[in-house]
């Protein structure tokens, strides 16, 4: 199928479908607050109507479906909900990020409901930081969730590191080390300004250059490696948000460069809200209500139209401008956020 193209030619191919906006942890850099306003659970998309987005999408070019949160685990009968999406022929990766608090249950329902790959955000390697970071006690549950999914024979099996100067940037080389033992693919992702992260600072952001210089002073000349290099067996189609590299060991990683070094021109990402709001960039401060049109009898021709629509004006470059401005700040503030809890980074998923 030739791809659906926005007005800056890039395609639709890749959806992020959150599933709620609830989190069992509060990590610093995505729910720092004391407290949230959460989506009305009336408002939730049920699994039939997650479904049939994910099958009108998939009419428009959409072949790449990541099932976000929140933490997606705390939705109840979520291998339900992957085995009705596993179905669809069109998608050639269906994938999930997981904080894996609840995963050493769930992988392997997960795995049989024909899941393909899981991403498990992993920030530090102690449990009294994990403690500090994310305000809960449940590091030890995250590494049997871990386990579990290479257990359950997850291949592609990938590790979310967000790094944070002063909280977790001293653990670069131990996590590489610890992800090399498991036979999975560390990502570094850059401190993001994006709603939710109200105590962002640009001092707090350790950039692509400064990891790469420190990775490679223990390890020696790190090889940047091109798409071709990929062993994903899928398709490579748009551009992946992590740049990946290669030790001289063999050892792969990435890095997610959004904040220093943002990669808008080539974005083929949309997000869906638990809520069915249809988010365009993860900087954006609105989005469009495909739940109205859901709820209000619209024909799946109909939400293809709305939905062609609107990517074909879409032509945002958020992380772009906001690398541009001079005095940048965190995007939302607490005051903003409780107005509107869509502009928050666990309710608009990752």
């Amino acid at each position: 199928m030739e791809p659906l193209r926005d007005a800056l030619g890039r395609p639709l191919r890749n959806l992020r479908l959150s599933v709620t906006d609830r989190c069992n942890l509060r990590c610093n850099y995505c729910m720092p607050e004391p407290d949230y306003v959460w989506l009305p659970r009336s408002e939730l998309l049920t699994f039939e109507e997650l479904a049939r987005v994910v099958g009108v999408f998939g009419s428009l070019g959409v072949d790449r479906v990541r099932l976000t949160g929140g933490e997606p685990l705390l939705r109840s009968g979520l291998p339900e909900l992957v085995r009705s999406l596993a179905r669809q022929p069109f998608l050639v990766d269906l994938a999930l990020t997981t904080n894996g608090v609840l995963l050493k249950d769930m992988a392997e329902p997960l795995r049989q409901a024909g899941l393909g790959r899981v991403t498990v955000s992993l920030d530090t390697l102690s449990p009294e930081r994990f403690r500090a970071l994310t305000r809960r006690d449940e590091h030890a549950r995250v590494l049997a969730g871990i386990d579990a999914a290479r257990a359950a024979g997850f291949s592609g099996l990938k590790l979310d590191t967000v790094v944070i100067r002063g909280r977790n940037d001293d653990e670069l080389l131990s996590l590489l080390a610890y992800a090399r033992t498991q036979g999975a693919e560390l990502r570094f992702i850059e401190y993001m300004d994006v709603g939710g992260a109200t105590h962002w600072t640009r001092e707090d952001v350790v950039s692509r250059a400064e990891m790469l210089a420190r990775i490679t002073a223990a390890h020696g000349p790190v090889e940047a490696l091109v798409e071709d290099s990929n062993p994903s067996p899928l398709p490579l189609r748009g551009r992946a948000p992590a740049e990946r590299f290669r030790l001289q060991d063999g050892t792969t990683f990435g890095i997610i460069a959004s904040t220093t070094a943002p990669f808008c021109k080539t974005c083929d990402r949309s997000r869906v809200t638990a809520d069915g709001t249809w988010f365009l960039c993860l900087y954006a401060r609105s989005g469009l209500n495909l739940r109205q049109a859901l709820r209000g009898g619209a024909s799946d021709e109909a939400l293809a139209d709305l939905i062609r629509l609107t990517w074909q004006r879409r032509a945002d470059r958020g992380a772009e401008q906001r690398l541009a401005l001079q005095h940048r700040t965190a995007l939302a503030d607490v005051a903003e956020l409780r107005e509107d809890p869509r502009l928050e980074m666990h309710t608009r998923g990752g």
